[in-house]
């Protein structure tokens, strides 16, 4: 007759207890060396405020000193500029004049992705040279309806006195000319510390 091991419930437990015990995954709450949690409070994170911002954004594409370069053509003749894109580095100025006080760069991209309608990609920081905001850049990142009276765009992110925000910007067409050129009034209304 076979005898039968009789184990008790508290070797049972020890033993799955090593068996995991030995395993380098994490179990839940436990953090990784390279993350360490943050306390707010510790940061002395000041109060947010809002700020609105009306500026006029000089896309130049002509001349010899364009702040907006074609550097991708579009790829078929069906839809123009579909897959067009456009590296930029227009002035913001207070004013819709090009001869108005420029405040900042808007730096980045636009790209034509709409086949059948005029729809951009826009994706630029918004970098201050003046004042108290000199240094200091937030990021506009959405959908640009071009036909639309007013585009709404978001407002992603920031840095300097810009960290952590968040908002909108409202862009309405201010002029635009037979060359390419346009002025376009942005409305930006930045949640920031």
């Amino acid at each position: 007759m076979a005898k039968t091991l009789l184990v008790s419930p508290s070797y049972f437990i020890f033993f799955i207890f090593l068996i995991f015990s030995s395993t380098t995954t994490p179990i839940f709450g436990e953090e990784y060396s390279y993350v360490k949690s943050v306390d707010p409070k510790k940061m002395k994170i000041p109060r947010e405020k809002v700020s609105h911002f009306k500026l006029y954004w000089q896309d130049d594409v002509s001349g010899s000193n364009a702040t907006s370069v074609t550097v991708i053509e579009a790829l078929n003749n069906s839809s123009p500029y579909f897959g067009m894109v456009n590296i930029i580095d227009n002035s913001l100025t207070v004013g819709p004049n090009m001869s108005s006080k420029t405040v900042g760069k808007a730096q980045g991209l636009y790209v034509s992705t709409g086949q059948e309608d005029a729809s951009l990609l826009m994706v630029m920081n918004f970098a201050f040279t003046d004042g108290k905001y000199n240094g200091s850049t937030f990021t506009v990142l959405g959908r640009n309806n071009v036909n639309a009276e007013v585009r709404e765009m978001p407002i992603i992110g920031g840095s300097g006195l810009f960290r952590f925000a968040r908002g909108y910007a409202l862009a309405s067409t201010y002029s635009f000319y037979d060359n390419g050129d346009a002025t376009i009034e942005y409305n930006c209304y930045v949640i920031h510390y």
